[in-house]
């Protein structure tokens, strides 16, 4: 990391070489100012790179540079700059279970830590990404392991019919805030893993998300096979075997590699099936330390081992026949000498030869400890699993819950940051997890509160005018629909949101699904307007044919200046809609939300929920803080969403819709700002990634 830095560093002048340092760590992405720093050198450089700090500092013209460096104010910021974030690892590591020798070592498929960084698709990975930023406030020592996908997930195109198009964009990870790893030697360092009969070589590549280097292992190497470079090039790949392959290279390619870099974790944090192959590694290397048999190395490996479960969804929990896990992992199993053993650890059944396997039962009959991720969700992991543990009632089955929660500096941005960051106190932040931090929000004037949220919606719909004009112009759609877009959205108008994966059962039909209604409420005396984004997986037929159903009312009378789906949704859109919506709406199926963490995002910009109990919500609201669709399991499906779908137009007809109109003499919605306040009081503690983390040193990792 050091040389990168140095070569950048070099190439600046010199008042801006302290840049270089700041932009190889991601601290910079949610300390305040930190991307005001960057855009302010070249603003138009910077959203072009797609918010990448070292493609601006090696792009931007050197005239650009140069103005910057003559500004003794800008020169001011970037030393501030610069001093916080050697404060900030300068601070002590935080004493316990782990330590800068023995980390704990979070694995994950994805990380969703910067737009900058293509490796994430949606929630699971955005949620890793909070929690080494998370583990970086905290001072906890912690590494991350995960690939580095080469293109990365796809980017959405949407046609004049609504339907969805893919496309993928090769990353290039020498112009990422990135190195190669290298020994003392000055060469890459390597780990062989074996694949479908190959010896696939990786590399890796190391990223600082604050204090925690997260290292990110990758196959694309001239020495491997067409197939094996294949392998870490794009998430969630649709081939099965490849997906095996990927599975194989970050759980037994994750310990080597750290194994290599000389850091034997004090424990790994398996979040979600996708690394746990690397079991057999760590079986196999206890067995070759100590001349235990595989149940005595199984045992002593187990208590190293925690495991998160994210979803009770099939497609999440993914199993695969006894030819498909042999033909790419036979290798693997035979590290410990027994092939029935890998497939084996991976059946509800073990002696049922016939049954598929399971990554996400290996993962769980491997670990000391395993949790859910909200309340609700381990009342249904414990259903859904009570299998694996014979002889048990559903109540004994020992699969706890850590309700996730999200990164507060993160996506706390704009005004209300602003309003909370007067009134909070300084340092508030570090205790965004105690209810006592958010006392002073009762004490904040009404008007205020308004005001920071009138304000976050202005931007808000200023950007959807930008944003959805240009999505318009590129589908070819007719000029008066496209001009719609700009003119139409209302900065004084009630907006709502709907944005998330575009999984069928997070339910985005439902908005569509009572079509006169809809329109109604588009275009009644309090007209309302939407907003709405997401991605539905390449495979997944049934998912792309809601946004199809959605995309049938844009011609009705009034629709075309009050809705707009933006495409292509990403972290940096996610972030500007969680804070501008005043209502967010999550209305999946229960009992498959197994958390749910836009809500979160969106009640800490003052947005309210309007939301199904399940998930988070069924155990955050309590009826003062927003409102609840019944979260009641109906197996029959079409009657339960025309119920919801009812029940959702009920509340914001005859609640959500008066209330926000409701004004008193000067302006404000009274009862609207109040519900902001309890919203803000009720889920800023308990939903942030401070108290997730503290509850997963107390009851996790410990």
């Amino acid at each position: 990391m050091t040389a990168a830095i140095a070569e950048l560093a070099k190439s600046l002048p010199e008042p801006l070489r302290p840049l270089a340092r700041i932009a190889f760590d991601y601290r910079w992405s949610w300390a305040v100012g930190g991307a005001a720093l960057f855009e302010a050198i070249d603003p138009e450089r910077w959203a072009r790179t797609g918010q990448n700090p070292r493609r601006l500092l090696t792009e931007t013209q050197r005239a650009l540079l140069e103005r910057a460096a003559a500004d003794t104010d800008f020169v001011d910021r970037v030393e501030r700059m610069r001093s916080e974030l050697e404060a900030d690892r300068a601070r002590p590591w935080l004493p316990g279970v782990a330590s800068p020798a023995h980390p704990i070592a979070f694995c994950c498929s994805e990380f969703g830590v910067h737009d900058s960084l293509p490796i994430y698709s949606g929630g699971l990975g955005v949620l890793a990404g909070d929690i080494l930023k998370e583990a970086s406030d905290l001072a906890l020592p912690m590494v991350g392991v995960g690939l580095l996908y080469r293109t990365g997930y796809f980017h959405q195109k949407i046609d004049v019919t609504g339907l969805q198009h893919e496309y993928w964009i090769d990353t290039d990870p020498d112009r990422l805030p990135c190195v190669k790893v290298t020994g003392i030697d000055g060469r890459p360092v390597t780990v062989s893993v074996p694949i479908h009969g190959e010896h696939v070589t990786v590399q890796v590549w190391r990223v600082d998300v604050g204090r925690v280097p997260l290292y990110l292992l990758d196959t694309d190497l001239p020495v491997n096979s067409q197939v094996g470079r294949w392998i870490t090039s794009r998430l969630y790949e649709g081939s099965r075997l490849i997906r095996l392959a990927q599975y194989a290279v970050l759980g037994v390619g994750g310990v080597r590699v750290l194994r290599a870099l000389g850091i034997e974790p004090a424990l790994y944090h398996l979040n979600e099936g996708h690394p746990a192959l690397g079991i057999f590694e760590m079986l196999a290397q206890v067995q070759a330390e100590t001349g235990k048999d595989i149940d005595q190395a199984w045992q002593q490996v187990r208590e190293k081992i925690v495991f998160t479960t994210h979803t009770p969804v099939p497609a999440g929990n993914e199993t695969y026949q006894r030819g498909e896990v042999l033909t790419m992992l036979g290798a693997i199993a035979d590290m410990v000498g027994h092939r029935e053993r890998l497939l084996s650890m991976g059946r509800v059944n073990p002696q049922d030869a016939n049954e598929a396997s399971s990554m996400t039962v290996l993962a769980m009959r491997s670990s000391r400890h395993v949790n859910a991720v909200s309340q609700r969700h381990g009342q249904v992991a414990r259903a859904m699993w009570q299998t694996l543990y014979p002889g048990r009632s559903v109540d004994e089955v020992p699969i706890s819950h850590v309700t996730n929660g999200v990164h507060v500096a993160t996506w706390l941005r704009g005004p209300m940051r602003e309003l909370l960051d007067r009134y909070l106190g300084p340092g508030w932040l570090s205790r965004a997890d105690q209810p006592e931090t958010w006392l002073p929000v009762q004490d904040i004037p009404a008007g205020e509160l308004w005001a920071a949220r009138c304000a976050a919606r202005k931007q808000l719909t200023d950007m959807i005018a930008r944003r959805g004009t240009s999505d318009r112009l590129r589908r070819g759609e007719p000029l008066d629909y496209v001009e719609a877009v700009s003119s139409g959205f209302d900065p004084d108008r009630l907006t709502i949101g709907f944005a998330r994966r575009l999984a069928t059962y997070k339910r985005l039909h439902l908005v569509a699904h009572l079509p006169e209604r809809a329109i109604a409420l588009i275009g009644g005396s309090h007209p309302v307007q939407f907003v709405f984004a997401g991605k539905a997986h390449p495979d997944d037929v049934a998912a792309k044919e809601v946004v199809r159903e959605v995309f049938r009312l844009k011609m009705a009378a009034g629709v075309a200046g009050r809705a707009a789906f933006l495409e292509d949704y990403d972290l940096t859109l996610a972030s500007q809609l969680v804070a501008g919506c005043d209502v967010w709406v999550n209305v999946p199926r229960p009992p498959n939300e197994a958390s749910g963490t836009s809500g979160m995002k969106s009640c800490l910009g003052g947005g309210l929920q309007l939301s199904v109990l399940d998930g988070w919500w069924a155990e955050a609201w309590d009826g003062t803080n927003g409102w609840a669709i019944s979260g009641e399991i109906d197996g029959d499906t079409q009657a339960q969403d025309q119920r919801h779908a009812h029940a959702m137009f009920d509340l914001l007809e005859q609640e959500i819709v008066p209330m926000f109109h409701e004004r008193d003499a000067s302006g404000v919605p009274q009862r609207w700002v109040e519900m902001m306040r309890r919203s803000l009081q009720t889920h800023g503690p308990r939903f942030s990634a401070t108290r997730m983390l503290r509850d997963y040193l107390a009851q996790v990792y410990s």
